[in-house]
């Protein structure tokens, strides 16, 4: 634990955080703010055409509204119900300020990642196949694209596929075990082979799911979480105080009861932001790749959106229930109530006991979710690195992976992938301002082609 804690705080006080920031005013300087300027597109884009009757992707990838819910599937899991509890415990409330300024600059990223998916697909047989390894590999030249590109995909596998799915499974079985008494071993297995039902079933089967499964739980939870901020509707005005104080003097909120300092509030702000939402990590070009669209920057356009309905939308429901309902700093024997047990207990201040049922079933839902598609985006760098036939062995290991992580504490669960999801960060954003041009490019030949 202490190891891992070293090198992952080391990896972001001094890399990531800087390396993020300055990627997200680059890219939002190099396309002129594209995403302010053409939010209202991207909306138009993403919600025009919205169809639930089962597209059938098969071998030529996905509709654009299938490769945007496969994202939102990764995006939207866990972190929006456990880690952003956990940053404003680690970092206060001020951390929330900073989330959002992370997704703002991120939605820049992210259009840059999915513009240059879509620019470096490329076809194997029967198969449209693309994400951060090609254009990584057209980035550097020789050798040093082949091996940047190989760690890249090492690095997710080991992000995604396994680290980031304990801490989902990790999440859900907490839930469950404080809802429904249930054993964290028995949800892992239970949720494990649930979502091996649709590994198996390939690119369509992932397709076919999360265009359903994704807007109705979102949908759902926005609802709920609607209501009960309603209800507390007098502590708002507080909570978006401690919000906006508690980003450059968190020892003005709340009493100062959480000890935090301002580099705290940056870090674990950024962190768990980054978590959710993924811009720069290099995760969600593997969906937005297999797009069907006329020009790789509508595809960019489309991302943006992921990034905005995930951070800026539906996150904050779990914030203002948070800090509305005063859990913020609740202890139990003695230690600050964190993660997934923070929000259970903000949202029963409310619901009553319909409160730990209630985000049991929600963080089930979207860690399902969650588990197909970062499953998803780790199985196109396995068979890029190992082909085909290493898809079974891989897919196994995921599950795995996810009964075990049900029952680890949290803190390493949460440290560990902290510090692989720095780690695969930094080839990506590499790759991306080598080829910034090519995102400049297309940015005005869609521009003018659509005028």
């Amino acid at each position: 634990m202490e190891i891992i804690n070293a090198l992952r705080d080391f990896l972001w006080d001094y890399i990531i955080i800087a390396l993020l920031c300055f990627a997200g005013v680059f890219f939002s300087i190099q396309t002129r703010f594209v995403q302010f300027r053409k939010l209202k597109e991207s909306f138009k884009l993403t919600f025009g055409n919205i169809s639930l009757s089962g597209n059938k992707a098969g071998d030529e990838g996905m509709t654009s509204f299938q490769s945007l819910m496969t994202s939102i599937a990764a995006q939207i899991g866990t972190g929006n119900l456990a880690g952003v509890a956990t940053a404003m415990v680690m970092g206060g409330p001020g951390s929330v300020f900073w989330l959002w300024l992370s997704a703002l600059m991120g939605m820049a990223i992210i259009y840059a990642e999915a513009t240059l998916s879509q620019i470096y697909r490329t076809r194997k047989g029967n198969e449209i196949v693309g994400g951060p390894v090609y254009y990584i590999r057209a980035a550097f030249s020789g050798m040093v694209g082949k091996y940047a590109a190989a760690l890249f995909s090492v690095l997710l596998i080991l992000a995604l596929g396994f680290m980031g799915n304990m801490v989902q499974a990790n999440s859900v079985g907490q839930a469950m075990e404080a809802a429904f008494n249930i054993p964290p071993l028995v949800t892992g297995v239970v949720l494990g082979l649930a979502s091996l039902y649709v590994f198996i079933g390939g690119t369509e089967r992932v397709a076919a799911v999360t265009e359903k499964i994704v807007p109705l739980m979102a949908v759902f939870f926005a609802l709920v979480s609607i209501i009960v901020v309603i209800i507390n509707f007098a502590m708002i005005p507080e909570a978006i105080r401690e919000i906006f104080v508690g980003a450059f003097k968190p020892e003005a909120v709340m009493g100062g009861i959480l000890g935090v300092g301002v580099k705290e509030s940056i870090r674990f702000g950024i962190a768990r932001g980054l978590f959710t939402h993924e811009a720069g990590m290099g995760s969600t070009p593997h969906a937005h790749a297999l797009a069907r669209v006329s020009h790789p920057a509508k595809q960019g356009l489309v991302a943006m959106m992921g990034v905005f309905i995930d951070t800026i939308i539906l996150l904050p429901m779990t914030v203002f229930v948070i800090l509305t309902s005063g859990s913020l700093g609740t202890t139990k024997n003695g230690v600050f109530l964190d993660g997934i047990e923070l929000t259970q207990h903000a949202y029963s201040q409310t619901l009553g006991s319909f409160g730990y049922p209630f985000i049991a079933i929600c963080v089930t839902l979207f860690a399902y979710a969650t588990l197909i598609g970062w499953y998803f985006f780790g199985e196109a760098n396995v068979k890029y690195l190992f082909g085909k036939k290493a898809v079974p062995i891989y897919a196994v290991l995921v599950v795995i992976f996810i009964a075990i992580g049900s029952g680890l504490k949290v803190e390493l669960v949460w440290s560990m992938a902290d510090l692989f999801n720095g780690l695969m960060i930094i080839p990506n954003i590499i790759a991306i301002f080598a080829l910034y041009k090519k995102i400049v490019i297309a940015t005005k030949e869609y521009e003018l082609s659509s005028k």
